[in-house]
């Protein structure tokens, strides 16, 4: 048996006007439930039965307002709501859900064919490319490597733009496409316009050749404004600038901010627009030493050398939390998109992974079976293998993989699932050529044995392109190196350099060094001078469709002092454009558009 708990939604509808009538017939004396019903509140016979009418035109009132209003209101909603909504009102939790995702494929349906402009085949679209890109979402919300460029990318046919600027050494690099923001030592930030690819590099859409010839690329960024910090302003609490060198550079993903720290102990963010100091924070109770924004956020991270780690809010422009554990000053700090974070603790040779909703961090020890494990060739001297100092570098790859740099030259792999490193290339950047024995000792005739053996030049720069296997160090060797992650994610394999003139060698046992084959050291050539003290990249065109820019910055001296110096080297920025490995698809096109082109001459 059926009561009006058990029906249908349906029929509980319909039974509606059957309940209204019943009030109806018990008020047949009164003169207001003679006359037949209106839409609005009727008025009152007399004043003695005012609460009992006002009582059962409530409740008439209430249902016909559920009847006919009820429905105008619904028809509103569907005016004001999405079609689907309306058409699709009774449907249960699993339609939705399939509704939805029809929905996302058909989006991103358009977006890849609108993206792929040499396509021939709407199947193979179908087929390829959009589950290469359902692939990418899933992977990209998990936080994991998907993204195979190294063998993308054609590091050996890269161009390069040199250009300098009379101040003191660059310390810093930050990227937000078409711009590049530098930080010096005498505390100048600027801000450059990037150079515009040529128009022959972008890939053509026509077949018919372009009348006019393509623009010349610009032959060096455009400066376009810069701000400098005030010494005298120290005693200035009200001061919202830089009062000395800044040491670090970040810029926001939105290009709203830009953010610098400094040996004054302030984080200064600047309206990116015209570099106007907008606030500056004092924390921090020593140098500011890295910055990292949380990957599609105004969240930031930065380290200090008073040992902490803090967390900002940029769009409210406020200081959030302090992270504690490192035992020596942290010297970088990189983040993606989980509100997560890693560090390096220089002399305390660890890097700490932060959970920050957490409260939590898991501590990677480095340094702990050197001498164990690490094989050496058999033409290099022991002595050269010297004990890691300071960690100085890190760089994430994904949400649990992570890259260190060292003083000792060490390049280390490590995942969250591990506490040792997952691979080490010692001496990555190479050894330095031996002292003369005049150099090593005042005597007039010097005893050979006081030369000290030749020591490995340390990691000055570190970066990745997140959630791919590519990955971009440097130091004062002439070159940028560039590196990959193994298809197993355990090893980090050789694929080039950047700027150099040198071979690079890899022994079975994996060691990278710097000799050619016949023995001598390489002659890398005068392109990149100086220390490489930071790198900064972008994806030209829509997901790296049109290759990789990449900044390296140089300067005389390290961006944290001056027991290395180099004298023959530069203080500017060397851009290197990396162009895309031509895919099968855009051979076919070029194919087809010189047949075109051949067919109209004729």
């Amino acid at each position: 048996m059926s009561s009006f708990f058990t029906a249908p939604g349906a029929q509980k509808k319909r039974k509606r006007t059957a309940a209204t009538e019943a009030p109806k017939k018990r008020l047949a004396t009164t003169k207001a439930s003679s006359k037949p019903p209106s839409r609005g509140p009727a008025k009152p016979a007399a004043a003695p039965k005012k609460k009992a009418i006002e009582r059962d035109e409530s409740i008439s009132g209430s249902d016909l307002d559920t009847d006919d209003s009820g429905d105008e209101a619904r028809d509103r909603s569907g005016s004001e709501g999405t079609s689907d909504d309306s058409d699709n009102e009774g449907e249960t939790v699993a339609e939705k859900r399939l509704r939805l995702a029809q929905r996302y494929l058909e989006k991103t349906r358009k977006e890849v064919e609108l993206e792929d402009e040499y396509a021939f085949d709407a199947e193979e679209i179908d087929r390829d490319l959009l589950a290469e890109r359902l692939q990418e979402d899933v992977a990209e919300s998990k936080g994991k490597v998907y993204r195979r460029l190294a063998t993308e990318l054609n590091f050996g046919e890269a161009s390069h733009t040199q250009f300098r600027w009379n101040s003191g050494s660059v310390t810093s690099v930050a990227v937000c496409a078409p711009y590049a923001y530098t930080t010096t030592k005498d505390g100048y930030l600027t801000k450059w316009k990037l150079q515009d690819l040529p128009k022959d590099q972008w890939p053509q859409t026509t077949r018919r050749k372009p009348k006019k010839p393509p623009a010349p690329p610009k032959r060096k960024p455009e400066r376009i404004c810069f701000a400098k910090a005030n010494p005298s302003k120290t005693k200035d609490k009200s001061y919202q600038g830089h009062t000395g060198a800044a040491l670090t550079v970040k810029a926001s993903q939105d290009g709203k901010f830009v953010v610098t720290g400094g040996v004054d102990r302030r984080l200064v963010v600047y309206n990116a627009a015209d570099l106007k100091p907008i606030r500056a924070f004092t924390q921090h109770r020593d140098a500011v030493t890295g910055l990292a924004f949380r990957r599609g956020t105004n969240q930031l991270f930065s380290c200090s050398k008073d040992r902490t780690v803090k967390v900002w809010s940029l769009d409210e422009l406020a200081y959030v939390e302090t992270l504690f554990g490192h035992q020596d000053e942290i010297l970088d700090v990189d983040a993606l998109a989980q509100e997560r974070c890693v560090s390096v603790g220089a002399r305390d040779r660890t890097a700490r992974y932060w959970k920050v909703p957490e409260e939590s961090q898991l501590v990677f020890r480095g340094g702990a079976g050197e001498g164990k494990k690490t094989r050496l060739p058999p033409d290099v001297d022991p002595a050269s293998a010297a004990h890691e100092g300071s960690m100085d570098r890190v760089a994430m790859l994904d949400d649990e993989i992570f890259v260190t740099g060292s003083d000792n030259g060490d390049l280390a792999l490590w995942s969250i699932q591990r506490k040792k490193a997952l691979h080490v290339v010692p001496r990555a950047h190479g050894i330095e050529p031996p002292l003369k024995p005049t150099e090593a000792s005042a005597d007039e005739v010097p005893d050979p044995s006081v030369v000290p053996a030749p020591q490995p030049r340390a990691i000055t720069a570190l970066r990745t392109i997140p959630y791919s296997d590519v990955i971009l160090s440097g130091s004062w060797d002439g070159c940028v190196r560039v590196w990959r992650l193994s298809e197993d994610k355990r090893k980090i394999e050789v694929v080039g350099v950047l700027g150099g003139a040198s071979s690079t060698t890899t022994t079975p046992n994996g060691i990278h060094t710097d000799k050619n084959p016949s023995g001598q050291e390489p002659n890398n050539g005068d392109l990149v001078r100086g220390i490489i003290n930071d790198i900064a990249m972008f994806e030209r065109g829509e997901r790296g469709r049109d290759g990789l820019c990449v900044v390296a910055v140089t300067g005389k001296e390290l961006r944290l002092g001056r027991w290395k110096s180099m004298k023959e080297g530069r203080c500017g920025a060397v851009i290197f454009e990396v162009p895309k490995v031509p895919s099968k698809k855009q051979d076919e096109a070029e194919l087809n558009g010189r047949a075109g082109e051949s067919e109209e001459d004729d």
